[in-house]
């Protein structure tokens, strides 16, 4: 009984000079992801247009369209990967950093052959080294209409 009561004291003890203020008194390390991703410290992927809308096309057509977006945050950004909510799209995005304040384009490509008629809409995923890291992209969406 004596020794759980003195474990319980210890354990206490520990847990009650972590959480003083005296008890974090170590500096943060310089490369923190605290302070990576403080208020405006961080790259921002702004895009011009967050939807483009082929109209109509044929059933079979490849469409295509990019586009465009500005780094508007303070550090260079990375984007890690595009992909898309089908197969059927395929986004091509720039592999460089964007450096801030500098704008480029994400080319997404559209394969309506095998697509059933009616109207489709296509999400693009993006993962940067943004915060969060994943990021809802632009949209495309188009009315596919059977050959004539």
């Amino acid at each position: 009984m004596k020794a759980s009561f003195l474990a319980i004291l210890a354990v206490s003890l520990a847990f009650g000079a972590c959480n003083s203020p005296e008890g974090s008194k170590a500096p943060a390390a310089s490369g923190s992801r605290a302070q990576d991703t403080s208020l405006g410290a961080r790259p921002v992927i702004s895009f011009e247009k967050q939807v483009h809308d082929f109209g109509k096309i044929v059933a079979g057509e490849v469409v295509e369209y990019s586009f465009k977006f500005k780094n508007t945050g303070s550090r260079d950004l990375l984007i890690s990967r595009a992909e898309a909510s089908c197969g059927c799209t395929i986004p091509e995005w720039p592999k460089a950093p964007i450096r801030p304040g500098d704008s480029a384009y994400i080319k997404v490509k559209f394969d309506s052959k095998g697509r059933p008629e009616g109207y489709t809409e296509k999400e693009i995923y993006i993962e940067a080294n943004t915060e969060p890291s994943g990021n809802a992209g632009p949209r495309i969406t188009a009315e596919i209409v059977a050959k004539k």
